[in-house]
């Protein structure tokens, strides 16, 4: 008998989404229609809805993954995103967060550096209908300026910092949310430019895999 992806996905939703304090609706609404089994590898798909992070590949000797369920659905809740809202991810993997997303927002960026899981995402997004979502293939550092600027961009994903050239494609009023630090240390933060200046605050500790390229710059010590 073949695994029933349908009630995993209601187990995950119910046992590990909801008892992590995630009420809105929008966003378990969400988690309960995206298939997270599209989105991994074929022999990880049985595991697809087990509450931890899956890896997806290998990009220069980071390992890759499409992020545990609860802590990505805290993350997002502290968005608050809306239908009318752009929105620029950074680190699209193999397409799940911005599957998810597609379904909060109006429209959504997601920007990858590896080729090959660019054109998986941009495969798999549009073969189960996620069309308001454009892969495209970057380094995630930069973002992507072309399309900005954003309502919110959101890291899928743990970075050291968050450079200044991605706070720049904020528009007035925009959010940025993204864990900062890294292993159980990390924290999740809520970023806002409000008058052109961005200040930010930690909202709660997280741990998540990290993304590639984002490492803090050692400052130099007498």
């Amino acid at each position: 008998m073949g695994t029933d992806y349908q009630a995993a996905r209601q187990k995950m939703v119910d046992n590990q989404i909801r008892t992590t304090d995630v009420t809105s609706h929008s966003v378990l609404k969400a988690f309960l229609t995206v298939a997270r089994e599209d989105f991994v590898p074929t022999p990880l798909k049985p595991l697809a809805y087990i509450d931890t992070d899956l890896r997806i590949s290998d990009v220069d000797g980071v390992g890759r993954y499409v992020m545990e369920p609860s802590p990505l659905a805290k993350m997002l809740q502290l968005a608050q995103i809306t239908r009318d809202q752009v929105v620029l991810e950074i680190g699209c993997g193999s397409g799940y967060t911005a599957a998810i997303l597609s379904l909060l927002a109006g429209s959504v960026v997601a920007v990858e550096s590896d080729p090959a899981l660019a054109d998986q995402a941009s495969e798999l997004l549009s073969d189960t209908g996620y069309d308001n979502v454009a892969v495209v293939t970057s380094d995630l550092e930069k973002g992507y300026a072309a399309e900005g600027p954003y309502d919110l961009i959101f890291f899928n994903g743990a970075v050291e910092q968050v450079p200044a050239a991605l706070f720049d494609q904020l528009r007035e009023g925009g959010k940025l949310v993204a864990a900062i630090g890294s292993g159980l240390s990390a924290q999740a933060h809520l970023f806002v430019k409000d008058g052109g200046v961005v200040s930010g605050r930690p909202a709660f500790n997280i741990s998540v895999k990290p993304l590639p390229g984002f490492r803090a710059v050692e400052a130099f010590v007498f």
